[in-house]
């Protein structure tokens, strides 16, 4: 996260124009031509781009403190040469005069949550076992969160519609195009013949019908009649219905 991209939130986050801004940087003797400050708004991919210092960001947010504080007996308060998203965020609490708690809600207001032990540790000094660098997103999340504040709205849910949009129209799209494709391809349902299955007895070796044919030469003649009897049935056959026609004439 640059210098640049904190301090145009922070000017149409709290409505500032040109002038109140050069007035801000004036409270701790810092002078900069409004072509300067313009320039400091740019976006990076602006040929009008001037990138803002380390210095000059961390006397901005001094002067935003006298801004919202006012000056202090002891003087100006001395301007670092080199910032990073901690001393960022320590200034910005000292200027809005918040508490732990006030930064823990707007971090929620951006559906950011964070843990109160975690946040002190952005707030300790860097030779503390206890400290932890503040991520951008943690910073981005503080001035999403303020504001929603001071503006009663974020940038962030409009944002969030449009991707849902663009996402919404890139898979019509595909689907369309999907569809477009499978139409070309699309070969009218032809149903399967079901195929006739014919049990075979899995112990026999040969052909079933060849068994079948067997069965029924070998397969004795029985009848209640002696002179129906089949004379070319076996003797063993006979015999049986000898005694078949015996016990019913009886």
């Amino acid at each position: 996260m640059t210098n640049n991209y904190v301090l145009r939130r922070l000017r149409y986050t709290l409505n500032f124009n040109d002038t109140k801004m050069i007035s801000i940087c004036a409270h701790v003797g810092l002078e900069v031509p409004v072509e300067r400050l313009q320039g400091w708004l740019k976006k990076d991919d602006d040929p009008a781009y001037i990138r803002c210092s380390d210095h000059e960001m961390a006397q901005f947010l001094n002067g935003l403190i006298i801004e919202k504080r006012g000056k202090k007996d002891d003087g100006i308060p001395k301007a670092e040469y080199q910032l990073n998203n901690n001393i960022i965020l320590r200034k910005l609490k000292i200027a809005f005069n918040w508490i732990d708690q006030d930064i823990l809600d707007l971090l929620s207001s951006a559906d950011f949550n964070l843990g109160k032990s975690e946040l002190s540790a952005f707030f300790r000094k860097p030779d503390h076992r206890h400290y932890r660098e503040c991520q951008d997103q943690v910073l981005r999340n503080v001035l999403q969160g303020l504001q929603m504040q001071q503006t009663n709205q974020s940038t962030a849910q409009p944002q969030s519609k449009y991707q849902a949009l663009k996402s919404t129209s890139e898979n019509r799209k595909e689907q369309q195009k999907h569809n477009k494709t499978q139409g070309k391809n699309k070969k009218p349902f032809t149903p399967k013949k079901a195929e006739k299955v014919v049990y075979q007895n899995p112990n026999f070796k040969g052909n079933s019908t060849q068994k079948r044919q067997d069965k029924t030469d070998s397969r004795p003649t029985l009848s209640l009649k002696k002179s129906e009897a089949s004379d070319t049935n076996s003797s063993d056959s006979a015999n049986t219905n000898d005694f078949i026609w015996k016990r019913n004439q009886d």
